[in-house]
């Protein structure tokens, strides 16, 4: 059987470069996606050190935040691959300001959700063939999210994109519960297809995540540096639920530490988890109408 596939989002820098190492190590065809392309080149060379093979690692430049740039990448991708075995969504980040794309959207929830929404989206094909020709539980989709979900009182639907009365913490919590119930209505979609998808809080982690972030965050993040870990020991978990057999027996759980664990209620909800599937669609052919 032919070496599996991985598409990794982030992959320039922190957790996602250290998955796309480890997952090299292992043999696999990694195609990482990157939104600084200075990063993404010196990603590439340092990477490129895991590889036993050319052609094993494809950098992609591709900004989340923006809708068609998703786009392009994944028709990059799928001139690369007609199958993809696991898609790690682990992109991320935050603004200290109130930040529209150029599309009409607010810079945190597109960089963390709608981006990752539409290229599973676009990816899901390759996806379902990978699963079509692989036991159950073989391909797999892992969100990043985090524990911030469980300081926010939910989505408002008036307001999904915290673009009133804009304030950095509260967008980016809500954006981390919309992450939970993404993976809840996709596990639920894509079970009869034997996908298997995954959430994961990689705890608190020493890298350049809150560069961006308002001084209240910059601070938390600094005064517990001391507790903080690595990128590479935060990445063990991402890892694991892509390689793992034993991450692929369950589906639609949230994990820390290679441990299943709980979630907030909100981020159980059926119905939130519905709802924001549908917004998230009109908002990705919104920002397709600004073309």
């Amino acid at each position: 059987m032919s070496k599996p596939i991985a598409v990794i989002t982030g992959a320039s820098s922190g957790i996602g470069k250290e998955a796309a190492r480890e997952l090299l190590l292992q043999g696999w065809q990694v195609i990482a996606l990157g939104r600084d392309p200075a990063r993404c080149e010196q990603a590439a060379m340092e990477l490129q050190s895991a590889c036993d093979r050319p052609q094993q690692l494809h950098f992609i430049g591709a900004d989340l935040a923006q809708m068609s740039s998703v786009v392009q990448a994944a028709n990059t991708i799928r001139s690369l691959t007609d199958r993809v075995d696991v898609l790690l969504n682990n992109a991320g980040g935050l603004t200290r300001e109130l930040t529209l794309t150029d599309e009409g959207n607010e810079n945190t929830f597109a960089s963390n959700h709608l981006g990752h929404f539409l290229l599973t989206n676009e990816l899901l094909p390759l996806l379902q063939k990978a699963a079509s020709n692989a036991p159950a539980g073989h391909t797999r989709i892992v969100l990043v999210s985090s524990s911030a979900h469980e300081h926010c009182d939910g989505l408002d639907w008036d307001d999904l994109q915290s673009q009133q009365d804009f304030d950095s913490n509260r967008a980016y919590c809500r954006v981390k519960l919309a992450n939970l119930l993404h993976m809840r209505e996709l596990a639920r979609r894509l079970q009869a297809d034997g996908i298997r998808v995954h959430a994961m809080h990689p705890g608190l982690v020493n890298s350049n995540f809150a560069s961006h972030a308002d001084s209240a965050m910059q601070s938390y993040f600094e005064a517990n540096a001391a507790r903080g870990i690595t990128p590479a020991a935060a990445a063990d978990t991402l890892i694991w639920l892509a390689s793992a057999e034993e991450a692929g027996l369950t589906t639609g759980e949230y994990f820390h530490q290679r441990q299943a664990i709980p979630c907030s209620a909100l981020a159980q909800d059926d119905d939130a988890a519905a709802q924001l599937w549908q917004e998230s669609e009109r908002l990705v052919e919104r920002a397709r109408s600004h073309r």
